[in-house]
């Protein structure tokens, strides 16, 4: 499961990419500095592993990871191939998310594409790029079982009806995912990996002034995207790039302090990305190690397993869970045992996250 970064060029994608792998990805102030898709897997920050560890006190930590795309800037007329708008188009219909960062700041020294600093403006241009790919896919569809619906298909039929909803929607300039779909309905949306469906989680880039409460810019995009059933976050980008070149702890926590922040907003940004990839975590809690497992949500406890080693759920017999809050409240699994408060769970039990797992397996 993969979040693709995408915006305007000089928006701040790739300056924000580079704080949150440290990969240091080319940026510059120019158009398509980026031109192939940086890719980086990005650990989830979580107070709980924290915790955990210092319960534990295990040989290591391994956190929870989510896979970034910097993707290069789109342009106008990026659907009909404008600036390498096929090529960016592929790129984001490759990932299961869509981070939109906008550009909700001033400055005369960073250049805007379109001359002028205008969020609104600059989601639609990225929008209308995106649903008129998704039309262009949509219509392709519907060409294709045309002569099916002629000799009276009853499938065919029922799926044109779904297509001309699509095409409709789409023409009044909105995205698939503002729609209520059925069940079987949305088995035909997946298989055509259509690009406004995706969720989205807007990123607006503010000044540093702007850093905690936002600018009348974040107002207005709060406004646009209340129908749109997506999520946005207030992130100062250069200010995350700052607190990312200082060396210790400390001086990060005084540097947050200063400006009002009590953590990095990408961090922020990060845990909103894995729970819009519809992402959870469990954790095992051992002194070889304390780690975050990352599955879906709504996985039975033997798909859990499976994300360990395929032979976890093929021989699956049960699973010893302990709440992330039990185990806290009584500081061991030896003490959360003694007061009952381990769970013995089989085949149908659904993982709740911050569960702490132990697996029984029998090859």
């Amino acid at each position: 499961m993969k979040a693709g970064i995408v915006g305007l060029p000089n928006v701040g994608k790739s300056t924000l990419f580079n704080c949150l792998s440290n990969t240091k990805a080319q940026s510059a102030n120019f158009p398509f500095c980026t031109i192939e898709p940086n890719i980086g897997i990005i650990s989830v920050p979580d107070k709980r592993l924290e915790n955990l560890e210092k319960l534990v006190n295990p040989e290591k930590v391994i956190p929870a990871t989510v896979e970034i795309v910097d993707i290069a800037g789109l342009v106008k007329g990026a659907s009909k191939g404008e600036g390498l708008g096929n090529q960016f188009l592929a790129n984001i219909r490759e990932t299961d998310a869509i981070i939109h960062i906008l550009r909700c700041f001033d400055d005369d020294n960073i250049v805007h594409i379109e001359g002028s600093i205008d969020p609104i403006r600059d989601k639609e241009i990225i929008d209308l790029e995106l649903q008129l790919k998704d039309l262009e896919t949509v219509e392709k569809r519907r060409d294709k079982i045309a002569r099916l619906i002629k000799t009276g298909n009853k499938e065919a039929i029922a799926e044109n009806t779904l297509l001309v909803k699509l095409i409709n929607h789409l023409h009044s300039f909105k995205p698939v995912r503002s729609l209520d779909f059925f069940d079987k309905e949305k088995i035909l949306i997946d298989t055509m990996q259509l690009i406004t469906n995706k969720p989205v989680l807007y990123i607006c880039n503010v000044d540093e002034s702007s850093a905690v409460v936002g600018n009348s810019h974040v107002d207005q995009i709060k406004m646009v995207i209340e129908e749109e059933n997506s999520e946005f976050i207030i992130l100062a980008v250069a200010i995350e790039a700052d607190i990312n070149e200082l060396d210790t702890y400390e001086d990060r926590q005084v540097f947050l302090s200063d400006i009002g922040l009590s953590e990095p907003g990408s961090s922020k940004m990060i845990r909103k990305a894995y729970d819009l990839l519809n992402l959870q975590t469990y954790f095992t809690a051992g002194v070889k190690e304390v780690r975050a497992w990352t599955i879906l949500k709504g996985m039975s406890a033997p798909q859990a397993a499976g994300v360990i080693h395929t032979d976890f759920e093929k021989g699956f017999i049960k699973a010893e869970v302990i709440s992330y809050s039990n185990y806290i409240k009584f500081g061991s699994e030896s003490k959360a045992r003694e007061v009952g408060k381990l769970k013995i769970e089989g085949k149908d039990y659904i993982v709740n996250d911050g569960d702490i797992m132990h697996f029984k397996f029998n090859i």
